[in-house]
């Protein structure tokens, strides 16, 4: 096929956000292209340079020109671009039928299907067990008022199940709710403004059903744009790894899961086609308050992220850590407050210089809460021995 003759997303191709993973092969260095939004379970795998020549891949070049900017052949180029786009890599018409292809196959399914947790366990046993384990080994917070929501964590079960342990403790000994209202954050996704799920949201102990009910009446209220984006659920953890301690305090209880952006960072436009933070939780408020019964709130927040996985050019030390936790307690108090619109404003004053990545769903729990009572149960820093990572996080109970 000539170069002519390629269709003009492959001409001028404009890739689509990918995580380069360096791979080893036969003793030399690759690259592995993974799709974040886990579309495919394939990862195309190009030598390290090829990198330098992605990053102008912007829609705005045509492999001619990029071939003449590289001096290379353009021959080259084009088999780049086709790769990317047989893997789904460019936006074009190829990536749209595979996405619409894999949300078929979730409409048909009904749920999102398990990932992240699939690391706490084979099946509701094992992950039982495995929860039971963490419980008997976390110390009763003996609160005083019994908590409608929590502040967990989102790390992976082995470093943060701790916290996660603490903030759902007094919940296993209540009643089940008529359904759990979870907020996360959107990592990878293409969403900047709230993505709702109407699908329900599996893990080794079966399934959440979403609330049919509530995120409907949401869907009515807010339109195509609360749900447009609503595959940005399918990588993300920071929901899913809340449920099987949802599940093991409650059973599969219905869920409303939806992905909340930071406050601190605007949206690419205020067209209508984007649902903020505010316009949400005033539907969701009102929604809850129409519907009735009991509701519970999750918000799934990790903190800071700091070290040279972060981008930061020095290693985390002892007094990294200690600078780490001075701030974060700072922020917490603001959040502890109880009131939104100050801790957003602490947040934008000092610019979140240690990359708190949850300010979107805390912002909103406290807006939908109004809270009388806020605890921090506990506080942690995972690192690692190399200090290339810090992630610090929190138990809190509201009430």
């Amino acid at each position: 096929m000539s170069i002519e003759s390629l269709p003009e997303h492959i001409r001028r191709p404009h890739v689509r956000p990918i995580q380069p993973i360096p791979v080893s092969k036969d003793g030399k260095q690759f690259i592995a292209l993974r799709d974040p939004a886990m579309l495919q379970g394939q990862t195309m795998v190009v030598p390290i340079p090829a990198l330098q020549v992605l990053q102008q891949f912007q829609g705005e070049q045509t492999l001619e020109e990029l071939a003449d900017r590289f001096q290379g052949e353009v021959s080259q180029f084009a088999a780049l671009a086709e790769g990317l786009d047989r893997m789904g890599l460019l936006w074009g018409p190829t990536f749209e039928a595979i996405e619409a292809k894999r949300w078929a196959e979730l409409e048909t399914a009904g749920a999102f299907p398990a990932r992240a947790t699939a690391a706490l366990g084979a099946d509701e046993a094992a992950c039982r067990t495995k929860l039971d384990e963490y419980f008997a080994e976390t110390e009763d917070p003996e609160l005083d008022v019994v908590p409608t929501a929590v502040v967990a964590p989102h790390l992976d079960y082995d470093r943060g199940w701790p916290n996660y342990a603490a903030a759902y403790y007094a919940w296993q000994t209540m009643d089940a709710p008529d359904r759990v209202v979870i907020l996360g954050t959107n990592h990878f996704g293409a969403g900047d403004g709230v993505v709702l799920s109407q699908l329900g949201l599996e893990t080794p102990m079966g399934r959440c059903p979403a609330d049919r009910e509530v995120v409907d009446r949401l869907v009515d209220d807010l339109g195509r744009p609360i749900i447009a984006e609503q595959l940005d659920h399918l990588p993300e953890h920071s929901i899913e790894l809340q449920l099987p301690w949802i599940q093991y305090c409650f059973g599969n209880v219905p869920t409303v899961a939806a992905l909340i952006p930071d406050p601190l960072v605007g949206m690419l436009a205020d067209d209508g086609e984007r649902v903020p933070l505010t316009t949400f939780v005033k539907s969701l408020s009102a929604t809850l308050e129409s519907v009735g019964g009991r509701t519970l709130f999750v918000a799934s927040s990790d903190l800071s992220h700091v070290g040279p996985q972060f981008g930061e050019p020095r290693p985390v030390d002892d007094q990294r850590k200690v600078d780490v936790e001075r701030h974060d307690r700072d922020m917490m108090s603001k959040f502890i407050a109880g009131d939104p619109e100050e801790f957003v404003s602490a947040m934008k004053w000092n610019k979140n210089p240690t990359r708190w990545c949850s300010i979107g769903n805390m912002t909103a729990l406290l807006a939908l809460m109004e809270p009388e009572t806020i605890e921090l149960i506990d506080y942690r820093q995972a690192f690692d021995d190399r200090g290339s990572v810090l992630v610090s996080s929190a138990a809190m109970t509201l009430a």
